[in-house]
């Protein structure tokens, strides 16, 4: 008995050592985006910097990045299916990749992370699964954020907000913004408008007209620029652009007229402002993704990774907005505004109006919040 008690031991022992050295060697690290690339100068590119910034201060792992063209969320599963076996991590950026958990479930050794949407069973409904790490933001916040900064700065008093497509996570920046707008003038004296044009208005997963302006696409940067043309014609001189890499086309409209402000999103999106001599970024919302994609890599290389469906915001500083001296072109006293909403917000007294809450940008916690 005391000799099997001891071989017991030794097995545990092993394993354990086993554990603590299976990524000796490093992680191999693979980051699959859809439809653009992890270079779109927004929200893939933010999951990019993160995974890139941990290999190179891990240089005994590896990074590839795949890209799946169609946007199709079989496809994006069947890419992922097909690449499981080469890598212990896979980083999957987008909720065209919800219905992973099938490879995630035959495949318990690889560990996933899954950016902006909770992995999904065959009928749509939300799961958890051990090896999945799937992170959501309250892309509302740095909307609201970006809503404020836009109404405190316009010229015109008319200020929009151009989307991709009307999927939740576009839609809570939408209503993000416009709460930041009227929070602004009722809070700090702005008059400012949010322009929606009947033809853009967006449709949400529920089938309901939601308003604002949709690009319908993510990838067409063509009719983004339609798009930011109609609100410029409008009068708009500061308009959020939350629409991936249609966005661009929106940024090239701006630059093509005079005095228009663009705030980017998801990133800081500064060096896509550039134009000529000026530049026409007043700021960018931010989702923090690439810290928290840094964070769960570190995790897992220490053993220390915990599967689970996580909502970040404010309170974790994983939302906000570039103040960055250099990166902004905000008035001191623009950002002094905007930093004592966000204060508020951190500490819970400001939730802005989101789809996933149901709350409306017209009557939204803290509207009235000091």
């Amino acid at each position: 008995m005391k000799k099997r008690f001891i071989s017991v031991l030794a097995v545990l022992a092993l394993l354990l050592t086993f554990s603590a050295s299976s990524y000796a060697e490093g992680l191999k690290v693979a980051i699959v985006t859809s439809p653009n690339d992890v270079h779109d100068g927004g929200f893939n590119e933010n999951n990019y910097n993160g995974a890139f910034s941990f290999v190179n201060n891990h240089p005994e792992c590896s990074l590839t990045t795949i890209q799946e063209k169609t946007g199709d969320p079989a496809s994006c599963v069947k890419v992922v299916e097909d690449i499981v076996a080469d890598y212990d991590v896979i980083i999957c950026v987008g909720f065209q990749f919800s219905g992973i958990p099938e490879v995630a479930e035959d495949n318990p050794d690889v560990k996933f992370l899954l950016v902006d949407t909770w992995p999904a069973d065959e009928n749509g409904k939300e799961v958890e699964v051990e090896n999945i790490n799937a992170m959501k933001y309250k892309e509302e916040e740095g909307g609201f954020l970006a809503g404020i900064a836009a109404a405190l700065t316009t010229k015109t008093n008319k200020v929009a907000v151009v989307n991709g497509i009307a999927f939740p996570t576009n839609v809570n920046y939408q209503y993000g913004f416009m709460s930041g707008v009227n929070y602004a003038n009722k809070n700090y004296g702005t008059k400012a408008e949010i322009v929606e044009l009947a033809s853009y208005s967006g449709t949400d997963v529920t089938g309901q007209n939601v308003g604002g302006n949709y690009i319908g696409s993510f990838i067409d940067q063509a009719n983004g620029k339609i798009v930011g043309q109609a609100l410029i014609r409008e009068g708009c001189d500061v308009i959020f652009v939350a629409a991936g890499g249609a966005g661009m086309g929106v940024f090239t409209a701006a630059k093509e007229a005079e005095n228009v402000f663009i705030i980017g999103c998801d990133a800081d999106q500064f060096a896509d402002g550039i134009n000529g001599d000026k530049n026409i970024i007043l700021t960018s919302g931010l989702k923090v993704m690439s810290m928290n994609d840094e964070r769960v890599l570190n995790e897992i290389l220490a053993g220390n990774f915990k599967g689970g469906n996580y909502l970040l915001g404010a309170d974790t500083n994983s939302t906000g907005y570039v103040k960055t001296t250099g990166r902004n072109q905000l008035t001191e006293d623009a950002i002094a505004k905007i930093d004592a909403a966000f204060d508020l917000m951190k500490a819970g007294k400001i939730l802005p109006a989101s789809f996933t809450s149901g709350t409306k940008p017209d009557n939204f916690v803290g509207l009235d919040a000091k």
